[in-house]
């Protein structure tokens, strides 16, 4: 009798030591994601850091965390910028350059989807902010969501 993890190659499903494999993988890829946001990275780039292909690392990251790579990427960066532009010390083109984004149009965009409002909007608004909120707190309360259908966000923090 065949074992069953044969019988799941045979199946065509992935066993559960490649699964783990793969997940290992996708972890990498997110981990040099969460680290590197600020370098040029593309998903050429980070596929050929795992050794597959790019087609293929899109679909298994959007599998296994429900969104593609790129989009990940984009997150990250406007997580960091928004943190940036709250300190109110840097230009939005200066935070648009530190966050790894090359093009301050394409910034803006996915900005704007992403909080619901333009970068220097959100900047003003953030510098009449009440102080003194832990970081942790602001964090979540400011945390981007991924739809564009996102309402402005509330900033009565009190």
């Amino acid at each position: 009798m065949p074992s069953e993890s044969a019988q799941a190659r045979r199946d065509g499903a992935p066993d559960s030591a490649q699964r783990l494999r793969d997940l290992a993988l996708l972890r990498r890829v997110r981990d040099r994601i969460d680290r590197d946001y600020a370098q040029p990275l593309n998903v050429e780039a980070l596929a050929r850091g795992v050794n597959i292909s790019a087609g293929h690392l899109s679909r298994q990251f959007k599998a296994a965390y429900g969104e593609s790579p790129y989009s990940y990427l984009m997150t990250r960066r406007i997580e960091r910028a928004m943190a940036l532009l709250r300190r109110g010390d840097l230009s939005v083109t200066e935070v648009c350059f530190a966050v790894g984004c090359s093009s301050l149009g394409t910034f803006s965009t996915r900005f704007t989807e992403l909080v619901g409002m333009a970068p220097s909007r959100y900047r003003e608004q953030m510098a009449h902010a009440p102080a003194g909120i832990a970081s942790c707190v602001e964090k979540q309360v400011t945390r981007p969501v991924r739809n564009r259908e996102a309402p402005p966000p509330r900033l009565h923090l009190a």
